[in-house]
């Protein structure tokens, strides 16, 4: 927010925490571009970090489905013009939505319409809502208006449900290993980052070399078992290699240790302390526990087999 140019004019701008920035974002911050287009305006993403759940209700930080460098990345490909972060604290949270409208969008974003989700909430315990916030503008000189959620139909049990797509849901996905269902609200699959570190080296000794990851701290993490993924690796351009990706403790091995590792298909070079990526396409199997390391290797071949087969590699 500070990074704000000194002829900053007026703008539109859309709020929310965004993460995984999924199909109901895309929509959301479609609009958002379209209308400061039409207008000639600017187009802004407000966005916070931390998360603010964490700072209201601390130890209860959500999965976090996207960094915050990734966001950034997928915001930018909507056609955004500036994705501010403003940081959340304590203080923050403390304004009311009074206060929350008058120092944040007026006085330091010079706002002249901001589009929001028809359930967004803002201001000291969330007790600011759209109807709040278009009475607020009326007062200070903007408009606001409120998109639609966004969703899809889904068969079930012979009949259709309705879902609607929100971070809650994606994260309800992932942590069941339903990858492909999050793919669809996401309009991509989920994806994991990290760094690679060393492990105990028992892929290796299998015949199965494996890339194990390091996680930042509130990751959302898939449900153990084995996925079929693409492994995009640091300076590569966009490049993309097929991998099976192993998420869960090792039971074979007696493993106590939740880990995430990736054998790269077709690859031999060293990844260690490269930033990586895991885009999720479909889980394979569950995680299950061997007799003997002779029975797990079988099962990592026909893993492999279908790994190809899932992604056409």
């Amino acid at each position: 927010m500070t990074d704000l140019p000194g002829d900053w004019g007026r703008c539109v701008v859309t709020i929310g925490v965004f993460d995984g920035v999924h199909k109901g974002h895309q929509a959301l911050i479609s609009r958002t571009v379209e209308v400061a287009r039409q207008r000639g305006l600017p187009s802004v993403v407000l966005t916070f970090d931390p998360h603010p759940a964490e700072v209201v209700r601390p130890g209860s930080h959500p999965a976090q489905l996207t960094t915050l460098t990734r966001k950034a990345e997928l915001v930018e490909q909507l056609g955004v013009d500036v994705f501010a972060v403003l940081p959340f604290t304590v203080e923050l949270s403390r304004l009311s939505p009074d206060e929350f409208v008058h120092e944040i969008l007026v006085d330091r974003l010079h706002a002249a319409t901001v589009i929001v989700g028809e359930n967004f909430r803002f201001g000291h315990k969330a007790a600011g809502t759209v109807e709040t916030l278009k009475t607020l503008g009326r007062r200070f000189g903007f408009t606001a208006h409120e998109a639609g959620l966004q969703g899809h139909s889904s068969p079930e049990d012979g009949e259709h449900t309705e879902i609607t797509y929100s971070s809650t849901y994606v994260r309800s996905c992932i942590d069941a290993g339903e990858v492909v269902a999050a793919a669809e609200a996401l309009g991509r699959p989920h994806r994991l980052e990290g760094i690679v570190v060393r492990g105990e080296g028992r892929g290796r000794d299998l015949g199965y070399p494996t890339a194990n990851l390091s996680l930042p701290r509130f990751a959302a993490v898939p449900a153990d078992g084995v996925y079929a993924c693409w492994f995009v690796p640091q300076g590569a351009g966009g490049k993309r290699l097929p991998s099976a990706v192993s998420v869960g403790t090792n039971p074979t091995f007696s493993g106590r240790e939740r880990t995430v590792e990736a054998y790269v298909l077709d690859f031999d070079s060293d990844l260690y302390g490269q930033h990586v990526a895991l885009d999720f396409v479909r889980r394979l199997r569950g995680q299950i526990a061997f007799d003997t390391p002779d029975a797990l290797v079988a099962e990592i071949d026909k893993d492999v087999l279908r790994t190809r087969q899932a992604l056409g590699a």
